[in-house]
């Protein structure tokens, strides 16, 4: 018989940053497991910390070692792999490993709070007639609850059984001391199976009849499931091409071994159809999923983690957090709409979830599925160079044709009609035809508000926000100018503040001046705007989903919010009000979101049987994006666009390394970032290209003015501890904060 483990090695979340060892006491020798959550003493208290190693024999004397207090969880916290993802993920990201257990572990698991229970109710043996018959006679009530528990084929809540019988607690307590029924505490079983998005959109459960190039793509990822090596597929299908239902086909099989699945989403509330689906048809075959969203409860979310760790659910589908989820046995991970920036983490850790699902699945030996229409350039330099497997899916399903797309010049518009113009003649007419054939449209503009900043002719003031270094957008409903940065509010002036004159202007558009404007053009129709300001209950955006899917609602006018997840046949309209927005951001990636974006806002068109028709309105019509996506030229945009990032070595050619440094004080940030540099170019790193320190393109966001170095780098695994343990040694002034960002998605 193996002998047990008397010594073990934890990782504290008091923030120690290194493992230390304690004796497992007797008691918890047969419990204890590798990443348990456990309870010790560290200095003059305790902490909660997860077993990272457990050994037969110690490195000090047991004398010297303290006791593990308590098992916090029966289940581990961290299984196996998670384990070794974190120690991957401190030494890609530099993330220190109280945030990484903070991320891997949800708050109210590491609070060591306990599942909820209620009382139950149940015969206490087989139903006796001639027992009813004494009761019927000195207590009716009790014989009336005691028959009806003896109808049940299981467990009753205690409070429904009293409310349902329009009987007290203390009947149901009098048959408990008689011995003829008794309780039972049952954990409460909450949003872990069943929520709001069980039937989200009206989700069909129905298999659809695969066509030939979906029944490759199956056949292509399940020949690698099958092989039960590791392997990534980049799922490459056209809007509207049926990727979910190649998604569907793949989890099943590896359910039925078995084995376990993390479904990624960009954003959960974002893609309640593919939420709904995917729950519709799994329910069919008795495999239970948890969905994980940042709208549970701390005990739904207690019990969604305890279904996952106990090996009660198989399958996960959440945003990025839920590539953490206490999986075991893990066989596949699938990441849907890859490209998406939503993946990043702004935060610390600062990780990529798509780079992270892979890593995962390599750990694992899994298969990854990356899915998209428009796939980034880092997961298609990967299939060129032979790391990835490549299945694509060039049309729609049905073979409905793809939208046609037209581009308007609004430079003509202009110099036709004399001024400004947010929605040109052309987008005015379509949209007069649709809501009169009772079709749907779509207009996207990615700028809330009503104009994106006020200014004064005569003396040229701007309205600028005090704290960032961006103009403050008006927002007419409640008339205010705000900061979109750090929620700065301010009444919007009637003169301008500088010169006193009352010809004060607005410039530029957002979506509450677009939905003014189609409102005063089409007063017949229902128009709804969805953007973060209208947005702000609860499942407002999958009601007014349903709605628009019923038909109740003609023009749907709002920002990214609506560019992904749609799925409604009845929209054969699609208008991009300013397709030059995120074209000249400060981002060597701007044409590559400019085509995505373009890409996927028209793909909601035409997805029925009706055929659909984009209409893209930009001053610079002529330039790569627009007309390769204006042609559906994928393959064209990607050639030109990896021979520009060639030609100055970007990405995916190489990895960045953002540096950034902030503080109060421009003078002390400026300079503490210079003597960084020189501090780094004296150790010589001669692999590494650094660029900076330079002014962030928003030099200050809340009063903290931000500087920017930049590393260039084909080894990230190389090049950040180097740079972690320079920066150890290096003296930083206590008002400057400084933080390591590695493959960002947001260079401003």
């Amino acid at each position: 018989m193996p002998r047990k483990p008397r010594f073990a090695l934890v990782l504290p979340l008091g923030g120690l940053e290194k493992v230390l060892e304690y004796r497992v006491p007797a008691v918890l020798r047969e419990k204890l497991r590798r990443g348990c959550l456990v309870r010790i003493p560290l200095r003059n208290r305790q902490e909660l910390g997860v077993v990272m190693e457990l050994r037969k024999k110690g490195e000090m004397a047991p004398e010297k070692l303290k006791n593990i207090h308590d098992l916090v969880m029966e289940h581990p916290a961290l299984t196996r792999d998670s384990a070794e993802l974190m120690y991957w993920m401190h030494d890609y990201y530099g993330a220190g490993f109280e945030r990484l257990l903070e991320t891997f572990i949800p708050a109210v698991v590491r609070k060591g709070m306990g599942r909820k229970l209620e009382k139950r109710l149940v015969l206490a043996g087989k139903f006796s007639s001639e027992a009813w018959e004494v009761l019927r006679k000195r207590a009716p009530q009790q014989a009336l609850a005691y028959q009806f528990l003896g109808d049940q084929v299981k467990p009753l809540k205690k409070s429904l059984v009293a409310k349902r019988l329009k009987v007290s607690l203390s009947v149901l307590d009098g048959l408990v001391k008689k011995g003829l029924i008794r309780e039972v505490l049952e954990a409460i079983e909450r949003v872990a199976y069943a929520d709001e998005f069980g039937d989200a959109e009206q989700a069909e459960n129905q298999e659809f009849q695969l066509t030939e190039e979906q029944k490759r793509c199956v056949d292509s990822i399940g020949l690698s499931l099958r092989d039960g090596k590791f392997k990534v597929h980049l799922l490459h299908g056209v809007t509207g091409s049926g990727k979910t239902e190649v998604y569907l086909r793949a989890i099943q099989p590896v359910i039925r071994s078995g084995k376990t699945v993390i479904f990624l989403v960009p954003e959960v509330a974002l893609t309640p159809q593919t939420v709904g689906r995917l729950r519709a048809r799994l329910n069919q075959f008795n495999f239970k999923t948890v969905v994980w969203h940042s709208h549970l409860s701390d005990g739904e979310r207690l019990d969604a983690w305890t279904s996952l760790a106990s090996g009660e659910t198989r399958i996960v589908v959440g945003a990025r957090s839920a590539l953490f989820a206490p999986l075991r046995n893990l066989g596949l991970i699938i990441v849907d709409e890859e490209h998406e920036p939503a993946y990043k983490q702004e935060e610390t850790p600062r990780y990529h979830a798509r780079d992270v699902a892979v890593y995962r699945a390599k750990l694992n030996d899994a298969v990854c599925v990356l899915g998209s229409a428009t796939p980034s350039l880092e997961s298609l330099y990967n299939v060129f160079t032979k790391k990835y497997v490549c299945d694509r899916i060039f049309n729609r399903v049905d073979n409905r044709r793809m939208p046609t797309v037209h581009v308007v010049d609004m430079r003509q518009e202009y110099i036709s009609q004399r001024s400004a113009v947010t929605l040109s003649r052309a987008l005015v007419s379509m949209l007069r035809d649709r809501v009169e054939k009772r079709e749907q449209a779509i207009l996207f503009l990615n700028r809330r508000g009503y104009s994106r900043s006020m200014i004064c002719p005569q003396c040229g003031w701007v309205a600028h926000c005090r704290h960032c270094s961006i103009p403050l957008t008006f927002h007419r409903k409640v008339d205010k100018l705000i900061c979109h940065l750090c929620g700065k509010e301010d009444p919007a002036p009637f003169r301008c503040p500088a010169c006193a004159s009352a010809q004060i202007k607005w410039k530029g558009s957002g979506t509450q001046k677009v939905e003014e404007i189609v409102k005063q053009i089409l007063p017949q129709a229902t128009v709804v705007r969805i953007d973060a300001d209208t947005m702000t209950k609860k499942n407002l955006f999958r009601k007014i989903l349903s709605e628009f899917r019923r038909g109740r609602i003609d023009i749907l006018v709002g920002t990214q919010m609506i560019a992904k997840g749609l799925d409604f046949p009845n929209v054969t309209l699609v208008g991009l009000i300013d397709a030059d927005i995120s074209l000249h951001m400060p981002d060597f990636r701007a044409h590559e979101r400019t085509f995505q974006l373009l890409v996927q806002v028209a793909g909601r068109a035409g997805r029925g049987d009706l055929s659909g028709e984009v209409l893209v309105q930009s001053f610079t019509p002529y330039v790569g994006p627009i007309q390769f996506a204006r042609r559906e030229d994928f393959d064209g945009f990607l050639e030109e666009e990896l021979a520009l990032r060639k030609e100055h070595d970007y990405p995916p050619y190489r990895n960045l390394i953002h540096h950034q440094f902030r503080g109060l004080n421009p003078e002390k940030v400026e300079f503490f970032a210079e003597q960084w540099v020189r501090h780094v170019e004296n150790a010589d790193l001669g692999w590494v290209e650094i660029r900076g320190p330079v002014p962030a393109p928003i030099e200050k966001i809340k009063d903290y003015y931000r500087y920017q170095v930049w590393y260039f780098t084909k080894n990230v695994s190389k090049t950040m501890p180097v740079l972690l343990s320079l920066r150890q040694d290096f003296p930083m002034s206590e008002d400057v904060l400084d933080v390591f960002d590695v493959n960002p998605v947001n260079l401003a």
